[in-house]
């Protein structure tokens, strides 16, 4: 397992422009990588722990989007596909992962991706004073204040989540 004060590029990205955060760590080695086991072995609330998810347009597969919602939550495509402005939009495939983002499954943030892509983030985000994301690798993830985290990626809060929609 790596070193604990070993900074990750999503560490050092966030240093530089001077965003607060708090790095937490965990075992990996039981293969549990899931976001609520995430949640559970961080011993956070699953609403505070959120997932990044990549899409992209059905009609331009070139178009990839953003996605950030509660480790418990599903994403609502149709709800993303009107936040990206797109008629519809369907999931990034796990192996096209690591050459679109410059990240693995597990491992993926919203911050230092290799390109800048349109972030959307759950609206429930701003009701948390502060939120998890990876940290960009598995065992890693970061804490910060969600509305310096939508700045810095250029994003917005929108409703994105099967509840949130029903």
């Amino acid at each position: 397992m790596a070193k604990k004060e070993e900074k990750t590029n999503v560490m050092r990205l966030l240093s530089m422009a001077k965003i607060p955060y708090t790095a937490h760590y965990y075992d990996h080695s039981d293969g549990e990588i899931d976001g609520v086991s995430v949640a559970r072995k961080l011993g956070q609330p699953p609403e505070q722990v959120f997932k990044t998810l990549v899409a992209r347009s059905t009609r331009q597969a070139s178009s990839c989007y953003v996605f950030v919602i509660p480790v418990e939550k599903e994403l609502d495509l149709k709800a993303a596909a009107r936040a990206a402005g797109e008629k519809a939009i369907e999931m990034l495939h796990v192996n096209e992962l690591l050459p679109t983002t410059g990240y693995i499954r597990g491992g993926c943030s919203p911050v230092g991706m290799k390109k800048k892509f349109p972030t959307f983030f759950d609206q429930s985000a701003r009701q948390q004073p502060t939120i998890m994301v990876s940290g960009g690798k598995i065992g890693c993830q970061v804490e910060v204040e969600p509305d310096r985290l939508v700045d810095y990626t250029g994003g917005s809060y929108q409703p994105l989540t099967v509840e949130e929609m029903a």
